[in-house]
């Protein structure tokens, strides 16, 4: 963003106004030990062009390798008018403000945004966002508790993605919620459904649903949401927003849907930036929706019958009493929502449709052609989405290293989180994949191995 430094001048009036003896006073409660210091790197008396020139050299280093890997990270393409747009003064810099029914344009990005959500998802409601998809899950399982009252106990299955289990369990790990791991099939890469009916009658708040799962593999979600009810639990959806354009709502799961539906919205306009920024999607039943933290805008009319847009629901901390808040950690990316809420708009229901269905097709020839290589082969029976997992011959990080080294990223090594499946990796083509880079793909994987 342009920027025009204070002077000297500029800054001894703000700390004399202020009483401060200099800027270091304004900090000195962080510990020297943590104080990055001076920028030395960049050295002194360098002007504007040169520091551009040292920025832009220094980027240029960070290289653009041919990309396989998802794993909750996705590339996707992102029409230019999106962060054009998202970029603009009013939007840019935009945070919802105290007094909000000052800022109508940006309430209706908002409120646009959950309507948005709530018809992907197929949930009656929708809040403004989260701090990703990770702390979402962890607010939908302490939101499954609340709603529940009886039972501290929910169901983590292991095909939920492991950063978003190890996230979930730091959050809620001292608050006396059991967080209970419900194995897989090794065959099929989905909910062992055995394992699951150990825990029937149990005292169970919540079931969390991924859809598709961590390996790409597609659950079946209505048999899952079905056997959440009938053990008097809430149903958690965990889904890929993108998918929802060709898979059933989890508003539609089994007879009654599901009770919660939480995931990431970086597929939906934010580019892979270093990893990250993302945000979180929460939709739920219009019954659970004060139990829902954050923000929910609504939509309303003046006293001359104008239409406009006021914050209807806030149950943070920041609002209301810190004992009453639904949360005192949820945030909500603002710009990464209406670049979300572009993006979605631009697409339509069309354009995200035609997106979901060429990264199945990509993943599924990827698939296919990596599979005609000697010791490679899927690693799963059944459906897929999106994603898949390879088993290969040989050590899988040696193979990635080769890959690599010849300028693509060949997937995610499952062994860390995952070692019963050996040789593992999780493979991912999205629509940005053409037919040379899938070859590519499978010529530099033979080559490796």
């Amino acid at each position: 963003m342009p920027f025009i430094p204070h002077t000297e001048q500029d800054i001894q009036s703000m700390l004399a106004s202020i009483g401060a003896a200099n800027i270091d006073a304004l900090f000195d409660e962080i510990p020297a030990a943590l104080r990055s210091g001076k920028l030395t790197a960049i050295g002194d008396g360098l002007n504007e062009m040169q520091v551009a020139r040292l920025m832009h050299e220094r980027a240029a280093q960070d290289s653009q390798p041919l990309n396989f890997i998802g794993a909750g990270a996705y590339e996707h393409h992102i029409p230019a008018a999106v962060w054009e747009i998202a970029t603009r003064g009013e939007f840019y810099t935009a945070y919802t403000p105290y007094q909000a029914e000052a800022s109508q344009g940006t309430l209706q990005t908002l409120y646009e945004y959950q309507t948005m959500i709530a018809s992907l998802t197929g949930m009656d409601a929708s809040n403004v966002s989260l701090y990703d998809g990770a702390s979402a899950l962890a607010e939908a399982i302490l939101m499954a508790v609340r709603a529940h009252k009886s039972s501290r106990r929910v169901l983590l299955p292991a095909t939920v993605s492991p950063l978003y289990r190890s996230v979930a369990h730091s959050i809620v790990k001292l608050q006396n919620i059991e967080l209970v791991e419900v194995p897989f099939d090794i065959a099929t890469g989905i909910i062992d459904m055995q394992a699951l009916q150990q825990h029937a009658g149990g005292d169970i708040a919540a079931l969390v649903i991924p859809q598709p799962n961590f390996f790409g593999a597609l659950e079946d979600v209505d048999a899952l949401t079905a056997w959440a009810h009938a053990q008097g639990a809430l149903a958690i959806a965990l889904v890929n927003p993108l998918t929802l354009a060709l898979l059933k709502a989890p508003g539609q799961w089994a007879e009654k849907g599901a009770d919660i539906a939480v995931g990431d919205g970086q597929p939906l306009g934010a580019p892979l930036s270093s990893g990250g920024p993302y945000f979180g999607f929460m939709c739920c039943k219009q019954a659970l929706v004060r139990q829902m933290p954050g923000r929910i805008i609504g939509r309303t009319v003046d006293l001359d019958g104008k239409p406009g847009f006021t914050l209807t629901l806030q149950a943070r901390e920041q609002h209301i009493r810190r004992a009453k808040a639904t949360s005192n950690i949820c945030s909500n990316q603002g710009l990464m929502v209406t670049a979300a809420t572009i993006h979605m708009a631009l697409l339509g229901v069309d354009g995200l449709r035609r997106v979901a269905a060429a990264a199945h097709a990509n993943t599924a020839a990827l698939a296919e052609q990596a599979g005609g290589i000697a010791g490679v082969k899927c690693l799963f029976v059944g459906a897929h989405f999106h994603e898949v997992a390879l088993q290969l011959p040989k050590q899988v990080a040696q193979v990635l290293d080769k890959m690599r080294a010849q300028g693509v990223l060949g997937g995610y090594d499952l062994s860390a989180h995952y070692p019963q499946l050996g040789n593992a990796i999780l493979v991912c083509a999205t629509e940005t994949k053409t037919t040379a880079d899938l070859q590519r793909y499978v010529d530099t994987l033979q080559h490796s191995l």
